[in-house]
């Protein structure tokens, strides 16, 4: 095990914010979080776990032992009539692992391609797109246990999946509180894939694409091709303008309160849900209130989806957190005002 001092993390975050981790551990295995665990210097050490840092935003350099999740590996595990189930390292990333599933003819998560970050994340976030969340085609995770070093597996039940949210985010406040948060670090993902395979099809920009292509029975891969395509004509490479995805979660109302919302704003863009609450986009919120394009500082609001905060000052001049989060809360408090809604960030904020 070897503790690294001083780390610069701008490479490892997507939105290119300069700060450093004081100590950082590279967990390449089970191992390392064994030898984490048996090291009297270090098993009580606050810690901070960083996949592909596509959800965070660093406000300043890391105090706590960074934990820089690099568990890599895939592998069937079960091949039974009514699914495959597939087993994937922590650090592998997530799009990637789309892509090669659909290589092995595994499909299922192509509505989820070119999502950013790592597969140890997806469970924390829950991440989802077009009509798929992992909470879909999930089956189980190991995870390990910071406070007593021992190993753990959950099922979905046990994750406590909710809208981009799941027990890892919340810490344990209670007796009877199972808050993971700071306490278990995620180290295999096992996903539950269907058969037989089919295709979801319910959102606008899938139904569009049908249109185009006249597909009316497309396969996985076209429309992994298609999901591919609509997020780079709508989100900004992180590569080349720095960003973390989807800045704000999509607010929940009530029926009652969508119809007044309607009454004022005709053109919301809303979506209702199984449980009769309706969901509105977040994006459209922040469009109406005039913020698509806006800068503040070298923090600003991509022109194409209002949805996403990205870094203007790119990777020579960036943005710092304190920037980013700064528009942020602007933007929150416009849509309060406007809708009386309150907006709440998807980003780990550090």
């Amino acid at each position: 095990m070897i503790v690294e001092r001083n780390v610069p993390l701008q490479p490892h975050n997507s939105f290119g914010i300069v700060a450093r981790a004081q100590h950082l551990l590279r967990v390449k295995s089970v191992a390392d979080l064994e030898a984490l665990h048996a090291d009297a210097n270090w098993r009580e050490a606050p810690t901070f776990v960083l996949g592909g840092g596509s959800n965070v935003v660093l406000t300043g350099d890391v105090k706590p032992l960074v934990l820089k999740m690099e568990i890599a590996g895939r592998r069937l595990v079960e091949d039974t009539p009514r699914a495959w189930i597939v087993e994937v390292g922590a650090g592998e990333l997530w799009h990637d692992t789309v892509a090669w599933l659909l290589d092995q003819g595994w499909p299922g998560l192509e509505n989820m391609a070119l999502i950013p970050g790592t597969v140890g994340g997806a469970p924390v976030q829950n991440i989802g797109a077009y009509g798929v969340e992992l909470q879909d085609r999930f089956e189980s995770l190991d995870a390990f246990d910071l406070q007593t070093g021992r190993r753990f597996t959950l099922d979905a039940a046990q994750c406590a999946f909710g809208y981009r949210d799941s027990v890892f985010k919340h810490a344990a406040t209670g007796d009877n509180d199972f808050g993971l948060a700071g306490r278990a670090v995620i180290t295999h993902v096992r996903l539950r894939l269907p058969k037989p395979w089919k295709p979801v099809l319910g959102y606008l920009d899938l139904a569009r694409k049908m249109e185009e292509t006249g597909a009316r029975a497309p396969t996985p891969r076209q429309i992994f091709d298609w999901v591919c395509a609509i997020r780079q004509a709508k989100l900004p490479d992180w590569r080349v303008l720095g960003n973390a995805g989807s800045f704000f979660k999509n607010p929940t109302v009530t029926a009652e309160q969508c119809a007044d919302i309607i009454a004022r704003d005709p053109k919301i863009v809303h979506y209702p849900m199984p449980d009769g609450s309706i969901k509105l986009a977040a994006g459209w919120l922040i469009d109406a209130c005039g913020w698509k394009g806006k800068t503040m500082g070298h923090a600003g609001v991509y022109e194409k989806q209002a949805l996403v905060l990205v870094n203007r000052g790119g990777r020579a001049h960036p943005a710092t957190g304190g920037e980013v989060m700064t528009l942020a809360k602007a933007i929150q408090t416009s849509v309060y005002e406007r809708f009386g809604i309150r907006l709440e960030p998807e980003p780990v904020v550090v």
